[in-house]
């Protein structure tokens, strides 16, 4: 099984330097901030779902976000070496192997997010194809957790899988939008997808 963690690039650019020192561990933050701000993600007393949350960067954002009415449960297999605030749980494991009533701890949830991505290895359509598996997991994890009317945001790799994963967001939510964000380096051929408006369950077939 892939590695389900955020690979930090080891040279800093503005962006890492600006996330140190507003008190996040990596400039991911950067990436889900703008995402929050661009779709009214996120709001206070919501319950939020944060898959591949090491090194907690987006984890902190969220709880900040909800606030201490809200909770947060966040899942790595890399432990989270920050101090996370008194309404957020951290689970250290396989996000997408851990029994449902582990990853249903504040279920139903408002959102679920992924940034989870496979460790790299080179091979640009193997990378994509791995990519592309822990999308659809992560949205299958959405899917069966999230309210009605809940929204999911997932990372995937940008290859010829990338209109599978389109197609099955639109299977689950009323609308979608495909986001690059700036916080992205320029080399990096991530992208998000955001499922806004999850359907009820009578809807989905």
């Amino acid at each position: 099984m892939a590695k389900h963690t955020r690979n930090p690039y080891k040279v800093a650019d503005h962006y890492t330097r600006e996330a140190k020192s507003r008190g996040y561990p990596a400039r991911s933050v950067f990436k889900l901030e703008e995402i929050d701000k661009r779709l009214r993600l996120l709001k206070p007393a919501m319950r939020v779902l944060d898959l591949g949350a090491a090194p907690g960067s987006w984890t902190l954002y969220v709880a900040q976000k909800v606030g201490a009415k809200g909770h947060v449960l966040a899942i790595d297999q890399t432990l989270i070496e920050v101090p996370l605030p008194a309404h957020v749980v951290f689970l250290h494991g396989d996000a997408l192997a851990l029994e449902s009533d582990a990853l249903a701890t504040f279920a139903p949830y408002h959102v679920v997010l992924s940034d989870m991505a496979p460790s790299t290895t080179g091979n640009r359509l193997g990378d994509q194809t791995r990519s592309y598996e822990l999308f659809t997991r992560a949205l299958s994890v959405a899917e069966k957790l999230l309210l009605p009317g809940g929204a999911f945001v997932g990372k995937i790799f940008m290859g010829e899988d990338f209109q599978n994963a389109k197609a099955e967001m639109k299977k689950v939510f009323r609308d979608s939008r495909t986001m690059k964000p700036e916080a992205a380096r320029a080399s990096s051929y991530e992208i998000f997808l955001a499922g806004l408006d999850r359907k009820r369950t009578d809807e989905l077939f």
